[in-house]
This record gives structure tokens, sequence and C-alpha cells, in this order.
């Protein structure tokens, strides 16, 4: 039932109906060519009679033949394989057959379109196959008649993709499959937090009790959002024990543990993060009583990156080009770069330093890699960061490029 061989059964169904097409346009075409079809179109044949062979051999003989479908299926494979060998191997024998006989025989191999309405009749099947591929090694609730991909955190927390309808209902959770789920198990009892900036969704499927945090894709929420965030859910939390919240992304991942974590920090299930952004919103609450600190102005000074060759930078500072004069200087004996920055930007708050390199493979965002930091929370004039703590570099299919001491820091000066 795999998402591949369904699709490859498919193309093999066209290419096969294909081939009678040519055939009957070819009656009196080459011999060689119309040798090299049936040839293909025997191996086909074979093909899905091993298709079924397999599916009888694991779901066993009664339950397989259990289902009409299945039956009607089986003894098609089976009449245009004889079709097929017969038509096949009467014209490589050279003998003769009766023109209407060949018409025929001809006309029967087109059966095989029949399996066309087998798949068309998998539908729900190949889409849970395409969901869990999509889903990947995340958890995926798998009880009660429901496949979502959709997880407890806690027994009051649920983290989800998005609920999609529509094409993208193929491959991501149904919104009436979620909304489903949320009714059968905490009826009146659940709020949505939807944190996709790109896009929304009807909230009468859950009641009106959704909540938008907008959160660009591959990007951190602003403070402010954090502490609004937390607040809401504080009081949802607190009107009721029964009351659950159901936190999504788009893939249920980056902005969706960010901020499943912020609330474990709040609810004081967890006491330290290991997230920047998280760690943030954990001095928020620890030392500024969940207020916004004080904004702090820093002047860049200069920026250096840790164990890579030198190549071309460009620095994008929070979506907005910073025009000032830059000098690249190789420091080859500890094989680093640094970049000093004359007249170089004020920054404040929520700041966004992005990178550009013609030498580097481009990742999200359509760079080689970024980061946000926040100004408050800068120490001593300077932020380093880790490999594990910049985008695009923290994923290990990129660390034969970026090394395990690679990293960057930013050097500031008052303003």
């Amino acid at each position: 039932m795999s998402f591949g061989f369904r699709v490859f059964g498919l193309v093999l169904i066209i290419v096969d109906i294909i081939l009678v097409i040519v055939d009957f346009s070819l009656s009196n075409g080459s011999h060689d060519v119309r040798r090299a079809m049936e040839s293909v179109s025997l191996v086909i044949s074979f093909f899905f009679l091993i298709d079924v062979l397999l599916r009888v051999y694991v779901e066993g003989f009664k339950v397989y033949f259990s289902s009409i479908l299945n039956i009607i299926d089986a003894c098609i494979v089976v009449v245009t394989l004889v079709v097929t060998m017969i038509y096949a191997f009467t014209d490589l024998s050279g003998a003769s057959l009766i023109p209407r006989v060949v018409t025929f025989l001809r006309s029967l191999r087109i059966l095989i379109l029949v399996r066309v309405f087998r798949l068309a009749s998998q539908k729900k099947e190949l889409e849970k196959v395409t969901r869990r591929m999509v889903s990947e090694n995340k958890r995926r609730y798998q009880k009660d008649g429901f496949d979502l991909d959709l997880t407890y955190v806690t027994e009051r927390v649920i983290a989800m993709s998005f609920p999609s309808s529509g094409k993208q209902a193929l491959y991501r959770n149904p919104i009436r499959e979620v909304a489903r789920f949320l009714d059968t198990k905490h009826l009146d009892h659940y709020k949505v937090f939807n944190l996709c900036s790109e896009k929304g969704y009807d909230p009468k499927f859950f009641h009106y009790r959704v909540e938008r945090v907008m959160i660009d894709d591959h990007n951190v929420p602003s403070l402010h959002d954090m502490l609004r965030y937390t607040a809401c859910v504080r009081e949802w939390m607190a009107a009721d024990s029964s009351n659950v919240i159901a936190i999504h992304c788009k893939g249920g991942k980056g902005r969706t543990g960010t901020m499943v974590c912020t609330w474990l920090i709040d609810s004081d299930q967890f006491e330290s993060a290991q997230s920047r952004y998280v760690g943030y919103y954990e001095i928020m609450k620890n030392q500024y009583n969940r207020q916004l600190p004080p904004q702090k102005s820093l002047k860049i000074k200069s920026i250096r990156i840790h164990s890579i060759h030198t190549f071309h930078v460009i620095l994008i500072l929070l979506s907005r080009p910073v025009m000032c004069f830059s000098q690249v200087f190789p420091d080859t004996g500890n094989n680093a770069v640094v970049i000093s920055l004359q007249e170089g930007p004020v920054v404040t708050g929520d700041v966004k330093v992005m990178f550009e390199s013609s030498g580097l493979p481009k990742g999200y965002e359509d760079c080689p890699f970024y980061f946000w930091f926040n100004t408050s929370f800068v120490e001593n004039n300077s932020l380093y960061l880790s490999r594990e703590e910049l985008d695009n570099p923290h994923k290990s299919k990129t660390w034969d490029i970026y090394k395990e001491d690679f990293g960057v820091t930013l050097y500031f000066t008052d303003p």
C-alpha cells in the first residue's frame, strides 16, 4: 500500500492501455514493433499477478477474497495475463489466428483498465499512506478509528499539523477529521491555536474557539506575541480543569514546538529552556514578571564566522537591506572570516540576520544560514551562536559543510 507502489501501478495501467491502442492502430505494422509491445504487455501483466499474490499472502486467502472487489480484480488480472500470453506466444511462434479472435483478444486486454477503479476504491488508504509519509517520524494518533498527525504532549496540550481541506487534505490532517476528534475527545473543552501567518481556515469547524498567532514559517514569534499567547492559554486553562489546547502550524514542528515549550515554561512544567526564544520567555517570566524587558539599542560593530573558508557575504537585517561599508578579513590561521562594519546599523528589539553567499547552498529563507536575536538579552556587547543555534546549519544533512565548531559571533558597541 505504499504511495510509490500504487502510483507505479497506475502508470503501468496507463502504459498498457496505450500499448493496446497502438496495437490496434498498427494492425499491419512492423512485426518487430508489435513483438516488443507484446513483450512489454506480458511483463506488465506478470507485475499485476505478483501484486495480487503478494496481497493474498499478506492479508490471508480468506480475508482477501472476502471482498467482491478483490475477487473481480484477481479474475481480471488472471484473464488479462492469459489473454496476453496467448496473443503474445501465438504471434511469437508464427502461428496464425482468425482475425476475429485476434480482435477479441486485443479487446480483452483493455480489461486491465478496471484496475483503475480498484485504485480509486483505495483512495482513503492511499491518503493515509501519503499522510504518514509526509509526517515522517512524528508520532501519530492511531486509536479509536482516528489516524491523525497529532499527539498529546501532556494530557492538556495537543500538538498537530495544519487542519486542511481540498487537495492539502490528501497529505495533511483533514479538518473535518480533526474537528471530529476534538469533539469526540474534548467536546466544548478545547481551544485551537493557529500559528500560521500564511494561511487560516473557517473557525466554525472548531465552534469559533480559534486563536491566531501570526508567525512566519521558519521564523520565531515576537516577544509580544509570546506574552499574549501565554496569557490567553492561562485564562483558558484556569477556566476549567478539563480544558485543553490544540496547537498547530503547518507541519506541527518548528513553530508548534516553540510555543508548546513556551507554555510548559510558563506553567512551571519545565524550569529551563534550550531554545533561544523560549529562553527569552523564561527570563521574561522569572525576571520581568511576564512583561517585556527594557528596550536596548545596539550598534553592530563586526561579525566573526567561525570554521569556514573565505566567501562573499552580504548582511541583511530584519528584512531591510542595510547599506553600510564593510570589509572582509580572512583569518586563515583560525579558519574564520571577520566582517568589519563601518557605520554599522543600530538595531533594537527582535533582529533577523541573514547571510548570502555564492559558494554555499541555500536552505530555508533562500539563504545559506540566518538567525534571530533580541537586543534586550545581549550581554557584554557580544553574542555567540553555535551551529545548532543557527537556522539551516542546525540540520545534520548540512554538517558536511558546517563542521562541529561552526558558529557566528556578533560584536556590538553602544550607539
